[in-house]
């Protein structure tokens, strides 16, 4: 072996193209013991509320970052557990989806074309209108995912139902309360 070759076999393959494999919104076959249109169904109800949990980890990120005002520490570090329990939550979607066969929605501009949550201001808002930002998209997937999980069960498809109740309803339940405690106006006590 020369020098050059050896060196040549070290190098990495860059620029490589391959052809789509499986196409977005199809099921390959998987012996999971459900439908291929149980698995359809689920894998589309999955992917909606995925996207709309990515959406929401970007919001609790954005508006970690521009916390303000006296409540600016608490409200910092909040968010920003609350957007890793989503993005926990955003894997665990993503791989139920595949685990059923299907094609979990990954790129942000196609998460952007599937979410029904509104786009926010590219700048800064008040801090209580961003919790109210975040509030109103724990709803919209808590909807969806009380509808899905009932629709998953109804099928058969428990293991999707135990995700969207354990997981995605528990703890948008959990974090909407925090979020909406942080909203309610108490008066001082005074002595």
């Amino acid at each position: 072996m020369t020098n050059s070759s050896a060196h040549h076999g070290s190098q990495p393959w860059l620029h490589q193209k391959g052809e789509v494999i499986q196409e977005f919104g199809t099921v390959k076959q998987f012996p999971v013991a459900l439908s291929y249109e149980t698995r359809m169904y689920s894998c589309q109800r999955l992917n909606k509320v995925l996207a709309d949990t990515q959406i929401l980890h970007g919001l609790y990120k954005k508006h970690h970052w521009l916390m303000r005002g006296a409540t600016f520490y608490q409200l910092h570090l909040v968010l920003d557990r609350h957007a890793g329990e989503q993005l926990e939550i955003v894997d665990t979607l993503a791989e139920r989806v595949q685990s059923l066969g299907g094609v979990a929605v990954g790129d942000s501009r196609h998460v952007a074309e599937i979410t029904s949550i509104p786009r926010p201001p590219d700048g800064a808002e008040e801090v209580p209108a961003m919790l109210s930002r975040l509030l109103e998209a724990h709803e919209t997937i808590l909807v969806d995912a009380h509808d899905a999980a009932a629709r998953a069960a109804g099928s058969g498809d428990d293991g999707t139902n135990d995700l969207l109740v354990s997981q995605v309803i528990r703890t948008g339940e959990r974090q909407a309360w925090f979020l909406a405690e942080h909203l309610v106006d108490t008066p001082l006590v005074r002595t």
